[in-house]
């Protein structure tokens, strides 16, 4: 049961979500943009770098390919073409009592009455304002033992497909095929670890376009609009808000209709997923303590909250008479739903090109990830879908994508895997300056000059350097004196001092560089603090002990965050006592060529110069920290220097307190944010 959406199209890179204000579940990944979309030409633009060269190397052995399994925003799902019987639906009878039989026991009896008060009492307890430290877990527990009530009471009211998910696949084929899309050159397989995925029936070479799909094949916003779906969607605010959740309801409505244009792709989506929303309270357990939790919570308690407010919706508002939901609208569709969204979704142009949508990828999607480059795009004149293959594949071997730089924490959270060798994983460290610090304006105006805020989530990596340009630069401006931010900011070489402060070449002085190493070495060591295992702990426990699938995942999720925490600490070590040496050997500074504008491009990470955040989000400044006060903090088990106004290394928590009049609640809900707590993260 892969689980993976991948990357796609998107006209800024940036990944949709699921706005915490808003009730839906978790974020939904994100893929890097789809490459760029064109008008004319026929050919897609493919990503800078896709070439012979960077797309043609294998990925070693062993390099941690993992499963999707057809999760849905990945690649494309291949190919068997044969006839499969469609499944039969089983629903809730229309009477007061709703009983159904869904083959997993026996059904439930409740009344529509029951349910409404509990999905009200669900609502006014995921509407409550976010509890304070060490309070997330209680009210998860809290949260979680409404929504088993309800589930128990809903038990055998699931719409369900007779037969196994595998059935269908023919099906896709045919239908697929019938409707433009390309379905030559490979088949949909079973990769026991890594789930279904595309396998080639022929050889592959890198950069050939293998895969399409039209865009009438696709499950979009717009066909959302002009669905049985339209009339309630003109009239709900956090509908037209937030395209996933629109998309979501779409997925569910159409499963219910037998005559669905797009059952075929339907029947073909797994029926439960590895993401958090999946796990069992003591799975959950396991990520307690680490950077990952806040966004669990927040996923779940999105989920909760959202079907609580669309279940009353679907009950009691006129324009949803229609929807072929009443009868038949559990948790455990929504959290289905929410789920195939959540994984698969990608951003496309409209057909005019002019903006972008969500949209849910047929075929395309079966596709599982591995290392590499974005190989997918939009061919707006043809108006389609188009990928390339990522490297050479041969008859047999099964065709990868990559799904985008997303992290570990992300994988496992949107896509419900976890990826052995990421070499894009990170966590992410809050930092900022303090307005009591003495030389707050003038560092705050030499860091406004590089674009970069004076208080924002940084990321450390798993590979070498763990930091990128722009917390290299920040850095550097944090520890600076007061002779050396008047350098940055009065002079005819002001500005090209501000041009090389990411550029690691070029020291701003031996003084700060063993400042601003030995400040990030004291603080990777306080986070690693707040964690209650380490990182020899984790390792053994998961040697000794038979665990689930989800709590591997939560356990090498939680070690993950120790093994790049641990690496920042011995490279920024090493750093510092490479950069004091200097310094007592009174080594000359390197210098720079004004003309040589190579120079300005930075060789800690792939960022380049100048230096712009100004897409962060905004980060409260209360807990700012000053270099002497994170030298000699005190980390709590939440993960909180010192006291809980201090600056805290986690995810940021949902910022939100609901109205109990449904009013103001949707008016709130309906304000969709550019980017979760883990979107923070820059490289």
């Amino acid at each position: 049961m892969g689980e993976s959406p991948r990357p796609f199209l998107g006209s800024t890179g940036e990944r949709t979500d699921w706005s915490p204000s808003v009730p839906l579940g978790a974020e939904p990944p994100v893929w890097p943009r789809l490459d760029q979309w064109r008008r004319g030409g026929g050919a897609v633009r493919w990503p800078r770098g896709v070439g012979p060269r960077s797309a043609s190397a294998s990925p070693p052995a062993g390099s941690g390919v993992r499963r999707r399994d057809g999760l849905g925003s990945a690649p494309l799902p291949a190919a068997e073409a044969a006839a499969a019987p469609r499944g039969s639906w089983k629903m809730g009878k229309k009477s007061r009592v709703k009983t159904q039989k869904s083959g997993t026991g026996a059904a439930a009896t409740v009344s529509p009455k029951e349910l409404l008060n509990l999905t009200s009492e669900l609502l006014q307890k995921c509407s409550s304002p976010t509890p304070g430290p060490g309070k997330e877990w209680e009210e998860y527990v809290q949260i979680r033992s409404l929504v088993e009530k309800i589930r128990k009471k809903q038990k055998g009211l699931s719409v369900v497909f007779d037969g196994k998910r595998d059935d269908y696949f023919p099906e896709l084929i045919k239908w697929a095929t019938e409707n433009g899309a390309s379905t030559e050159g490979f088949e949909i397989a079973n990769f026991e670890e890594e789930g279904f995925g595309l396998k080639a029936t022929r050889e592959i070479k890198a950069e050939e376009l293998f895969l399409w799909v039209p865009r009438k094949l696709l499950m979009t916003v717009e066909s959302a609009k002009n669905s049985v779906l339209g009339s309630l969607y003109s009239q709900d605010r956090i509908l037209q808000a937030m395209g996933n959740i629109t998309l979501a309801f779409h997925l569910l409505c159409e499963r219910a209709n037998p005559n669905s244009f797009w059952l075929p792709y339907i029947q073909t989506l797994p029926s439960e997923y590895d993401t958090p929303l999946y796990f069992e309270e003591d799975e959950v357990q396991y990520l307690r303590s680490t950077q990952a939790i806040h966004d669990v919570f927040s996923q779940y308690k999105n989920t909760a909250r959202q079907y609580a407010y669309f279940y009353k919706v679907i009950q009691t508002h006129p324009n949803a008479s229609k929807l072929p939901l009443k009868d038949s609208f559990t948790y455990d569709d929504y959290r289905w739903a929410v789920s195939s969204v959540m994984t698969r979704q990608n951003q496309i142009p409209t057909e005019d090109g002019s903006r972008v949508t969500l949209a849910l990828i047929p075929l395309w999607d079966m596709c599982n990830h591995t290392n590499g480059l974005i190989t997918t795009g939009y061919n707006l004149e043809d108006d389609r879908c188009e990928c390339v293959a990522l490297q050479d594949f041969k008859a047999g071997e099964q065709i990868y994508i990559f799904y985008g730089t997303r992290s570990n924490a992300e994988f496992v959270i949107h896509s419900g895997f976890f990826f052995d060798n990421n070499s894009h994983d990170r966590v992410k460290i809050k930092l900022g300056v303090s307005k009591s610090d003495r030389l707050y304006a003038m560092k705050a105006e030499v860091l406004a000059r590089a674009g970069i805020p004076t208080s924002s989530v940084f990321a450390l990596h798993s590979i070498e350097p763990p930091i990128s340009a722009q917390l290299l630069a920040f850095l550097r401006v944090f520890c600076m004196n007061e002779e050396e931010l008047k350098e940055h900011l009065i002079g005819e070489h002001a500005i090209d001092k501000i041009f090389t402060l990411g550029n690691s070449e070029f020291p701003i002085s031996w003084d700060n560089e063993v400042k601003l190493w030995t400040f990030l070495e004291a603080r990777a060591s306080l986070l690693l603090k707040t964690y209650k295992t380490t990182v020899e702990d984790d390792k053994s426990f998961l040697e000794t002990h038979d665990l689930t699938s989800h709590a591997t995942m939560a356990i090498k999720l939680r070690l993950g965050e120790k093994e790049i925490l641990e690496k920042a600490v011995k490279s920024a070590a090493a750093s510092r006592e490479y950069y004091t040496k200097q310094m007592a050997d009174g080594a000359p500074l390197p210098k720079y060529e004004e003309s040589n504008i190579a120079l300005l491009e930075n060789t800690v990470a792939d960022s380049r110069l100048p230096i712009v955040l100004r897409n962060l989000d905004n980060v409260e400044e209360q807990g700012d920290l000053k270099i002497d006060e994170a030298m000699d903090a005190e980390v709590t088990e939440n993960g909180f220097v010192n006291d809980e106004n201090s600056l805290f290394n986690g995810t940021k928590s949902e910022s939100e307190n609901l109205n109990k009049e449904e009013s103001n609640r949707q008016t709130e809900d309906a304000k969709e944010s550019s980017s979760e707590s883990t979107d923070e993260v820059k490289e």
